[in-house]
């Protein structure tokens, strides 16, 4: 070690969203504040979520917001009421990024730019006064029961507080390698054990393979037990099918519901008409069929399925696709009825944590306190954003997480640090 570097009030470890909030909101209370960013660049996963457009936040109340938290959403309850979706939404107007709402209450950037709102949370950084130095920490000095210091690159930085800001394992070429895990257990707190979140689900069988590439919208999608039959996941929306399996918004949101997926336990079911039910729906194809009575029935379902769907649905139906449709009896009809509305596919899997958009597990917020964010078993030692064991649903939530749960720590340590 190369001996004691700068004195800081605060020191901020990460400069993803959660860091470069904490840092700018301590820095804007007064604290004298380093971040240490081991990336050459700031943001760098800011910068390609919601598919490089940035979804900052939800343009929802604290009650709407709470119920999309799929872990500890109670724990939320003070961060949230600090800093709410409408305060992000005005952080980034004030910041000169213009915002807009789109389906789903999704807020984006109008430029539709991810690197805007990373631009504009660096220039908040800087012109707030805070140090930005690019290098990567290994460890947290703990000394009697408080944090007081980093160690980077073999040198000795020394603060009154220290905020985690890490992120969590999910898409480790941003940076996010689980440091911020190592530190908090060296720190004495527990870690839930991490998984992904919000990520594409593996299916048995060739069935999605054939459909790769197939977008849906407007259709209702569930998650089974098999076991029990019971349904732990039912939402309405979009998917798509891939080689692997599922994606898509109601997918990646089902995953923060499943646990320890193996063959035989999950089957995702899909609603080709939710809007419709059974006897509606064998109203509208028995139209259909008036009108294509001569055809093939392989050429009949045009106006009701996708192109690329219709001959897999008539082979999971066993009705031959040369039959003409006068000959089609009842009972085939209500077959295919059936399986328009409930599509099962077997689940068997989750793609790798790297493709997961967010990391399910972390710090125990049992060990943290709601109100500040301060370690419980560390004095000086604070936690924001992916690295807690919070996470929520797609559609803005989890970048609101990092944001809530930053300022209250920005706060606190700055706060503290003059005591």
């Amino acid at each position: 070690m190369n001996g004691t570097k700068t004195v800081a009030s605060v020191i901020v470890i990460g400069g993803g969203a959660a860091g470069m909030m904490a840092a700018t909101v301590a820095a804007r209370n007064g604290a004298d504040v380093i971040l240490f960013e081991k990336n050459e660049k700031m943001g760098r996963k800011l910068r390609i979520t919601g598919k490089g457009r940035c979804n900052v936040t939800n343009d929802c109340d604290k009650n709407e917001f709470l119920s999309n938290v799929a872990t500890n959403s109670k724990f939320l309850f003070a961060a949230i009421s600090r800093f709410s979706t409408a305060d992000t939404k005005e952080f980034f107007e004030e910041c000169g990024v213009p915002l807009k709402v789109e389906r789903g209450k999704r807020v984006f950037p109008v430029s539709d730019k991810a690197q805007d709102v990373v631009s504009a949370m660096e220039n908040a950084c800087v012109s707030s006064g805070v140090s930005i130095i690019n290098k990567k920490v290994e460890g947290i000095i703990v000394e009697n029961g408080k944090a007081v210091g980093v160690i980077a690159d073999g040198e000795r930085y020394t603060a009154k507080s220290v905020i985690v800001c890490t992120g969590g394992a999910s898409y480790p070429r941003t940076g996010s390698s689980g440091d911020g895990y190592r530190f908090a257990k060296r720190a004495g707190h527990t870690i839930v054990p991490i998984r992904p979140s919000l990520v594409p689900l593996v299916a048995e069988g060739k069935l999605c393979a054939h459909l790769q590439g197939l977008s849906l919208k407007n259709i209702g999608f569930k998650v089974k037990d098999m076991a029990s039959g019971k349904v732990v996941y039912e939402d309405f929306g979009e998917m798509m099918f891939t080689h692997f399996g599922l994606t898509g918004p109601v997918v990646l949101s089902a995953s923060a519901h499943l646990y320890d997926i193996e063959s035989g336990k999950y089957v995702a079911c899909i609603d080709m008409k939710p809007a419709l039910d059974f006897k509606t729906l064998d109203t509208r194809i028995l139209s259909d069929f008036a009108e294509f009575i001569n055809k093939d029935f392989i050429n009949s379902l045009d106006a009701l399925l996708p192109q690329k769907m219709i001959p897999v649905i008539i082979g999971m139906s066993g009705i031959d696709g040369r039959k003409k449709v006068n000959s089609i009896t009842k009972e085939e009809r209500e077959k295919l009825v059936s399986l328009i509305k409930n599509i099962e596919i077997p689940l068997s899997g989750f793609r790798p944590i790297d493709e997961a958009i967010i990391t399910k597990g972390g710090v125990s917020v049992t060990e943290v306190s709601p109100k500040t964010m301060e370690s419980k078993l560390v004095s000086g030692l604070y936690f924001a954003g992916e690295v807690l064991d919070l996470d929520a649903y797609t559609g803005g939530f989890n970048l609101q997480i990092a944001f809530s749960t930053a300022t209250l720590a920005g706060e606190n340590a700055a706060w503290s640090s003059f005591e």
